[in-house]
């Protein structure tokens, strides 16, 4: 017999009672320092230490280097995020659900960023940064899933928006402290760690978890894993798990859930576009536009970026909420986008990368925002929103991740720069037909 809305546990049903100014900021705060230490090295610390350990003029295999190591630690995220999420819909702690797993992965992200600051060989850099991302997905796959239990679908626009406005902040504030204040890598990556913890930390103190009682538990959605009934979870009688089984129970099928489906095909194509346009903006600054400070000139584009985010996502966040309103919200956004990348393929000089910067950041940030709130609409069961959640975060770190390795070789092999910003637009824009088909929605 199917579950009623009467019968279902109160942990898992949709949540109607607005969060306070005091949630969102700390939820806010913590995004800032998880950016921070997620992006600082993307940006600016991971590719000089790969850098350093390259001949000054094979910048074209630097890049390579990173992509291949970016591009290792996101295969573990594939698989980082939608297991931690899944974890987490059955974990019973009388800490809450998420609570225990935001701490696991936050102290693990940030001790592994302590420990690859001091590695010197491509390999032991490679590594860390895979813990690292570890810990990213396995933190951030819990904290966006509080949005699910705690957000009122009213709200979940403007709250998504302190997702994407700290990122603007934390990729500026991060940048400005590594070259001007703690400057050096063991000092730069030691300081995003430490601001991690320390803005992570009063969200997973002050804000309320809601315990899942042992008898609610839900049949498991990995394949294999004994569910509540046969009373094993915990530990008594154990069965030993295929890996496929577990692997074939991450996956939601896109045919039995359509939206859900174009919801993460137009997601992962939206964030690859953005990931080629910004994670090799330093090496096009350097080698392509040939600018006299191309650190001062990417800090001063992360700025310009960085308005035009913060506005854009927590503005028109609200609108989409407001308005009951998602798709043309993500459509617009992702044009906007694709429009940055086009004219910067076409006119690749400083002046037009700031305007360019300018529409990066305001289509980006108004996807990111309005874009998570409508993918927490179309999940398909309420006791699993961890784990499909945790699929839907591997659109926005896996194409960042395979983005560099991707991008250098098409930079070196298929036409250069102008070439990739022409493919950046085009997915892009292709990402923003996939949301169309979406019905659930509006």
């Amino acid at each position: 017999m199917s579950e009623t809305l009467a019968e279902r546990p109160a942990v898992f049903t949709e949540p109607d009672k607005p969060v306070t100014g005091r949630w969102v900021g700390l939820f806010g705060l913590a995004w800032l320092g998880i950016w921070m230490a997620q992006l600082t090295p993307v940006q600016l610390l991971l590719p000089e230490q790969v850098e350093a350990q390259r001949p000054a003029t094979d910048w074209v295999g630097s890049v390579m280097a990173f992509g291949v190591i970016s591009g290792v630690a996101g295969l573990f995220a594939l698989v980082a995020y939608p297991l931690t999420g899944a974890l987490s819909d059955r974990t019973t702690s009388r800490f809450g659900r998420r609570r225990p797993w935001i701490a696991l992965g936050a102290l693990l992200f940030a001790v592994s960023l302590v420990v690859l600051g001091t590695q010197t060989g491509v390999v032991a850099v490679g590594v860390w940064w895979t813990l690292a991302l570890i810990g990213f997905c396995v933190l951030t796959a819990a904290l966006t899933a509080t949005i699910s239990d705690q957000v009122p679908v009213g709200q979940r626009g403007f709250v998504s928006g302190w997702i994407s406005a700290p990122q603007a902040i934390g990729t500026i504030l991060g940048l400005l402290l590594v070259t001007t204040i703690f400057t050096g890598r063991v000092r730069g990556y030691t300081t995003v760690a430490v601001l991690l913890l320390a803005l992570v930390l009063p969200f997973l103190l002050r804000t309320p978890d809601a315990a899942l009682r042992q008898g609610d538990r839900p049949a498991s959605s990995l394949r294999g894993l004994p569910g509540p009934a046969t009373g094993t979870y915990a530990g008594r009688d154990r069965r030993r798990l295929a890996v496929g089984e577990v692997l074939q129970g991450l996956w939601v099928s896109p045919k039995q859930h359509p939206d859900f489906g174009w919801t993460l095909l137009s997601r992962v194509l939206v964030n690859l576009g953005n990931a080629f346009g910004t994670t090799l903006l330093l090496y096009f600054l350097k080698y392509h536009v040939h600018a006299a400070d191309p650190d001062g000139s990417l800090l001063l584009l992360s700025v310009i970026y960085m308005f035009f985010v913060i506005a854009a996502s927590l503005y028109l966040g609200r609108l989409s909420d407001r308005l009951g309103r998602r798709k043309i919200f993500v459509i617009t956004a992702s044009a906007s986008q694709a429009l940055a990348a086009i004219l910067l393929a076409v006119f690749p000089n400083l002046t037009v990368a700031t305007v360019g910067a300018g529409l990066l950041g305001l289509g980006y940030g108004c996807f990111l925002s309005v874009d998570q709130a409508l993918a927490t609409q179309v999940l398909p069961d309420p006791a699993t929103h961890g784990k499909d959640l945790g699929i839907m975060n591997i659109a926005t770190t896996v194409p960042q991740a395979v983005a560099p390795l991707v991008g250098a070789a098409i930079v070196a092999y298929a036409g250069g720069f102008g070439v990739l910003y022409l493919i950046a637009g085009i997915t892009s824009l292709v990402g923003a037909l996939c949301v169309a088909p979406v019905k659930g929605v509006r």
